[in-house]
């Protein structure tokens, strides 16, 4: 048997690479609804009540299968970043 040594980095690195072939040797496009720890780390918030406060004012979007479980459109949130967006001079 080989052992192969590789640095945390050089591994997450080649994990990428890996996803990212997959990807596109088998046409998998992202996913339309995204857990709402995925949306967080998305939008760089780390608070649920910055959460409620975009989905009341409708600023991002969401649906509610059921009372406790909230998924967000992944396109949407790509529109509210592009919306906010400062240009560079």
């Amino acid at each position: 048997m080989k052992v192969i040594c590789l640095q945390s980095e050089a591994l997450f690195m080649l994990v990428d690479e890996v996803v990212e072939h997959v990807k596109a040797t088998h046409d998998i496009k992202e996913d339309k609804w995204i857990s709402p720890d995925e949306a967080m780390r998305r939008l760089g918030v780390s608070s649920d009540t910055t959460m409620q406060k975009l989905r009341d004012n409708l600023d991002i979007e969401f649906t509610q299968p059921s009372r406790k479980i909230i998924l967000y459109d992944s396109a949407s949130i790509e529109a509210y970043l592009e919306k906010h967006r400062k240009r560079a001079l």
